[in-house]
Order: C-alpha cells, then sequence, then structure tokens
C-alpha cells in the first residue's frame, strides 16, 4: 500500500481542522459561565447544561423530533423499497413519470412547500397535527430513502430470487429472506439519512407544526428569535455528543461498513 506524502498527510490535517472547527467552537461555547456567547477564558462551567433541565420545553421538543424522524423515516422506506424495485425492474408506461414525482420533493425549495402545507392544511383542518407533519416530511425525505435504495436494486440479479422460487418459496419469503438482504445497505442508508433529514428539518416545519407538535429545530429557532444565549451551544453540543455516541455504538454492534456500503 503506497504511503501519503508530507503534503497529502498535511493538506489532509488542514482539511480535517476545518471541517470540526465550528463544532469545536460550538462545544469550546457551551462551557462558559458569561451570560453571553463567549469562550470559557476564566474557567469551565456546566451552567448552560444545567439550563437545559430547566428548560423543559427542549426536552419535549427533543422527544417530538425523535419519534417524528422515527415514523416519518419508517413510512418513506416503506414507500421508497417497493418503487425502487418497480423502477429498477420493469419497463411500464409511466415509469418515469412515477420517478420524477417522487423526487419531485428535490427540486421544490423547503420554503415553498411550508407554505403550500400551511395552505394545505389550513383548508382541510389538519394545520399544527402531528398526523399532518408526518405527512409532510414523508414527502419531503421519501427522496433520499428512493435514491439510494433505488442505488442497491438497480443491476440486481435475480437468479437467486428464481431459484428461491423454483425451490417453492413465496414471493414474499423471497423478498424477506433474498431481496431484501441483497439491497440492505442501500435501505439502511436511506433510512438513516431520512431520519437525519427529518430530525433537522428546520424551514418547512416553522409553517406546519405548533405549539404542541414543536420540533427541537423550531424551538432552537424561537429561542435564537427571543434572546441569543449559551443555552443554544449546550443544546447543540449534547446532539453532537449523542450523534458520536450512537455512529460509535451502530459501528460496534453491526459495523458502519456493513450499513453504508455492505461489506460482509
Amino acid at each position: 500500500m503506497q504511503r501519503l506524502g508530507p503534503v497529502a498527510l498535511i493538506f489532509h490535517a488542514v482539511f480535517v481542522a476545518f471541517i470540526l472547527a465550528p463544532l469545536l467552537m460550538v462545544i469550546a461555547v457551551s462551557f462558559t459561565d458569561k451570560g453571553y456567547l463567549s469562550l470559557p477564558t476564566d474557567g469551565l462551567s456546566l451552567r448552560w447544561f444545567y439550563a437545559i433541565l430547566e428548560n423543559p420545553d427542549f426536552i419535549t421538543a427533543f422527544w417530538m423530533s425523535c419519534w417524528l424522524a422515527l415514523l416519518s423515516a419508517s413510512i418513506a422506506v416503506a414507500i421508497a423499497v417497493p418503487a425502487a424495485l418497480a423502477i429498477a425492474r420493469h419497463r411500464f408506461r409511466g415509469r418515469d413519470v412515477i420517478a420524477a414525482f417522487l423526487l419531485s420533493p428535490l427540486m421544490i425549495p423547503h420554503l415553498v412547500l411550508g407554505v403550500a402545507f400551511l395552505q394545505f392544511y389550513s383548508k382541510i383542518g389538519m394545520g399544527g397535527t402531528f398526523a399532518g407533519l408526518t405527512a409532510a416530511h414523508v414527502i419531503l425525505i421519501t427522496p433520499y430513502a428512493l435514491r439510494l435504495a433505488l442505488a442497491s436494486a438497480t443491476g440486481l440479479p435475480q437468479d437467486a430470487e428464481n431459484a428461491a422460487l423454483t425451490l417453492g418459496a413465496s414471493k414474499f419469503t423471497v423478498f424477506r429472506r433474498v431481496t431484501l438482504p441483497l439491497i440492505l445497505p442501500g435501505v439502511a442508508g436511506g433510512w438513516l439519512l431520512s431520519f437525519i433529514t427529518s430530525f433537522d428539518e428546520l424551514t418547512m416545519s416553522v409553517f406546519v407544526a405548533s405549539p404542541a407538535t414543536q420540533t427541537l429545530p423550531v424551538r432552537m429557532y424561537h429561542h435564537i428569535a427571543q434572546t441569543i444565549d449559551p443555552l443554544i451551544a449546550s443544546v447543540s453540543t449534547v446532539l453532537i455528543v449523542l450523534t458520536f455516541a450512537v455512529m460509535l455504538l451502530l459501528d460496534r454492534l453491526y459495523g458502519l461498513d456493513k450499513i453504508f456500503v455492505g461489506k460482509g
């Protein structure tokens, strides 16, 4: 294996530092004891982490975002997998139209989607409901799940499936025990990307969410609109740590290579 030269190592080090610098800055600010955004030059403090516990709205919004992202990503994958298999394996009239329709939310700005959903939900009486928020998120994130599922399904050999059918397996059994394991990296990656996109969505959710269905990004946005203090930095630090812990746990239990690349 060829070793990287000193110039390449320096370039990679600078690139990694450039990527991590904003995250490290946010983490540093979250440990300040001041009432405004500043680096902790006078010592470290957990004041703003305790402040999270004193603001139950943030905790409620966090769990709302988790449940919303979990449900939305699961529904999006349930739609994307059969659609990807149909588009990748069959030639039928309207195939390209269906693919373009399912991927069309990628081409529409989230602001436009938010205004459209606000007008639509206000007319049918679904404004501010969890069901309406979930439906909006499913429409928004389905293209991400579809793209990765479609990438896994395209060019997938059908020899193993045909062999299972000739041996008497039902179509559902073939899908569950043959097809799904073959496209699992794309399905798992699509679900994870959909979950992250839904959890992090702000622009559209501002228009659709109500005080009872307020997600964490929306709650953080409203907090910043009212005041600027290190509380947002401490919430961001907790999210960074939780994300790192989840990725580490997935790598230990299953392996990130199996999820994202499909290595055995």
